[in-house]
């Protein structure tokens, strides 16, 4: 229980850093943050508020400057069974991406970041 609370203390500490910190997000002309935009559709964060990957995974989309679909798995049981079912476990930062009518989960705060960075300048 004490382990749990001091949990949740030190994840909200480092979402009060996080929003205190927070980087600027990164100026486009309209036509390309459309273009951004559009290289991130069909994309959905697996996330809860306080894990301090998920606070890192969701600075790099804020700089970014996009809308990524972010679904809390403590706050949605659906979305934590979707979690479990579709990417074989409950972990998160887990990025869903769809496209081509096929449905990938990629775990890991640092890979998400890579690949959303690349989708972003590509």
């Amino acid at each position: 229980m004490i382990i749990k609370l001091v949990r949740n203390a030190l994840g909200l500490v480092i979402v009060f850093f996080d929003w205190v910190s927070r980087p600027k997000v990164i100026q486009r002309s309209t036509e390309e943050q459309i273009r951004v935009q559009s290289a991130l559709n069909g994309l959905s964060l697996y996330q809860f508020f306080a894990c301090p990957f998920c606070v890192k995974t969701r600075r790099a989309i804020h700089t970014l400057g996009v809308d990524i679909e972010l679904r809390d798995i403590n706050k949605n049981t659906e979305h934590r069974e979707d979690l479990q079912q579709g990417g074989g476990r409950v972990k998160v930062p887990c990025l869903r991406i769809e496209e081509n009518n096929e449905v990938r989960w990629m775990y890991e705060s640092n890979d998400i970041i890579a690949y959303l960075k690349q989708r972003a300048s590509a």
